[in-house]
């Protein structure tokens, strides 16, 4: 539930980056991304930022490039994360990734590696990129691989949201800013830091 609790709090800030990243147009689409794909976490963010792009920009062809720089930005972060990781090994990824989840992942990366990281590339949040790419990586599955899968999957995701953009981005940047969507995200949050009180407290008592 902690997890839950910070993934919800990085999305109540995201707006304000997704502004601050969109006055730098191409260049903060790539930083994002780089960060997205590395150790940091933007729920939705790039989605989110591409779609304002485009959306901003609908009469020309820019999101061509839109979408090769934000794949380009996921192949960066996650070359980042794959360099740690090769070094750190499999005795250090447990630092990073619970054992139960090392073990999910295993036997799908021993023989799938390239096919598994393709899909995670596609799977939104909350789904992790970031734990399965550190798996593959510290059981050295084959570099190259990985970042083919991770830049032919990000190229597919951004691609088919510059496409919706096209037609409707400017409704779905107008929903993600109305007070709503803030609403529920705020009332997500106190449901969660609920909920993780009530478990901190049983686990508190437990031992």
């Amino acid at each position: 539930m902690l997890e839950t609790v910070r993934l919800l709090f990085i999305f109540t800030t995201t707006r304000g980056l997704l502004r601050l990243f969109m006055r730098m147009g191409l260049l903060g689409l790539f930083l994002l991304s780089v960060l997205d794909s590395s150790f940091l976490v933007f729920p939705f963010g790039n989605d989110l930022l591409l779609i304002a792009l485009v959306s901003s920009n609908r009469e020309s062809l820019i999101w061509v490039p839109y979408v090769i720089v934000t794949a380009l930005g996921s192949v960066i972060g996650v070359f980042v994360v794959d360099v740690i990781m090769r070094k750190a090994g499999e005795s250090g990824l447990e630092r990073f990734v619970s054992q139960k989840r090392i073990d999910k992942l295993k036997a799908k990366l021993e023989n799938k590696a390239g096919v598994t990281v393709f899909v995670a590339t596609l799977i939104p949040p909350p789904f992790p990129l970031t734990p399965v790419v550190m798996t593959a990586s510290a059981l050295q599955s084959p570099r190259g691989q990985l970042l083919i899968a991770v830049f032919l999957g990000r190229l597919l995701r951004f691609g088919v949201d510059a496409v919706l953009a096209l037609y409707f981005g400017r409704q779905v940047i107008a929903f993600m800013n109305s007070n709503v969507v803030t609403y529920i995200v705020y009332a997500l949050i106190g449901i969660a830091v609920i909920l993780s009180t009530l478990s901190l407290l049983k686990w508190l008592k437990r031992n």
